[in-house]
């Protein structure tokens, strides 16, 4: 009887000493784990007047958060958003909209897109012959 009863005590004190720590931490931090998992989406966007990243000081940048919502310094985030995921978070599909008009002026605008599209990692650079055909590629992307 007298192994019985110290056999339970010793169980019930190892299953406490393990199960405590388990469920303290579960009911003192409620709410931390987030209540859905998502894939992050998150971009600096560049621009600047140049042909080559290495020499073009950026002129204006803006940061994109795409999930789990749309957020960041970028002016038009939610278009912007949307704009990425409907060409699959790759900047290089956004293409020219029909129906707009530039100038043949070469004024050189270099944009560096650089980050992370659901969990993969982006980074984009390319140099539009002005702003008006940039605009036209990404109006609300390159809005900024």
């Amino acid at each position: 009887m007298r192994n019985t009863a110290r056999w339970a005590a010793t169980l019930g004190l190892t299953a406490a000493a393990v199960c405590a720590p388990l469920s303290g931490a579960a009911l003192a931090a409620p709410g931390t784990a987030p209540s859905a998992l998502y894939a992050p989406s998150a971009l600096v966007l560049t621009v600047g007047h140049g042909e080559s990243a290495p020499t073009v000081t950026p002129e204006r940048a803006v940061t994109l958060t795409c999930a789990p919502g749309s957020s960041g310094t970028h002016p038009a985030a939610g278009a912007a958003c949307a704009e990425l995921a409907g060409v699959g978070g790759d900047p290089a599909a956004l293409t020219m909209r029909e129906g707009t008009f530039c100038t043949k002026e070469y004024a050189p605008v270099l944009v560096t897109v650089d980050g992370v599209w659901r969990g993969q990692r982006v980074s984009y650079e390319r140099v539009f012959p002005n702003e008006c055909v940039m605009n036209a590629h990404g109006p609300s992307v390159f809005a900024f």
